[in-house]
């Protein structure tokens, strides 16, 4: 759904310079506070209402007639509806939303990976106090740290892990 999101977003982009010249450039989808309303929402029509001077709720409609137009739109989108003074609820067809499983299975184990962001982020993890009883709750703590660890490394950030053992000092001797 990650591409049908992106070639939505595009259409939607194109559909906003039909109406206002120099808005697809702030094209964006927002999820619906109700599930009921859609899979997606857009507020672009109550936002370019006020300096285009025009009622909010036909600029809904305008956008919408000019999304109904775009292919990506016919392919991904089983209805477009405008409630209260304007925002658009897009209702993606299941084809849409199954579309995720192919990304997911064309990609393998690199689905997700984002390139390196030229960041570095240190993760500190686990210390377990030698002078007590080692728990489940240290092992755990250890697996956990990694698996953050992992989950930025994916992100594109250079990751420096301290993994501490507390393994030195009076209590050792």
């Amino acid at each position: 759904m990650l591409s049908v999101k992106h070639e939505l977003l595009a259409a939607l982009a194109v559909g906003l310079e039909k109406i206002a010249p120099g808005a697809g450039a702030k094209a964006a989808f927002e999820s619906p506070k109700v599930a009921a309303h859609g899979d997606f929402a857009c507020t672009a029509a109550m936002q370019l209402a006020k300096p285009l001077k025009l009622n909010p709720r036909q600029l809904g409609e305008n956008l919408r007639a000019a999304l109904l137009e775009q292919p990506a739109f016919e392919r991904w989108v089983e209805a477009i509806d405008i409630a209260g003074p304007g925002f658009i609820n897009i209702k993606l067809k299941p084809a849409a939303k199954q579309e995720i499983v192919r990304e997911v299975l064309a990609a393998g184990a690199s689905f997700g990976v984002q390139p390196a962001n030229g960041q570095r982020i240190l993760v500190e993890f686990v210390s377990a106090n030698p002078t007590g009883p080692l728990h489940v709750g240290h092992g755990r703590q250890a697996a956990l740290g990694d698996a953050i660890c992992n989950l930025y490394a994916t992100q594109g950030w250079d990751v420096y892990r301290e993994f501490y053992y507390n393994d030195a000092g009076v209590q050792i001797g």
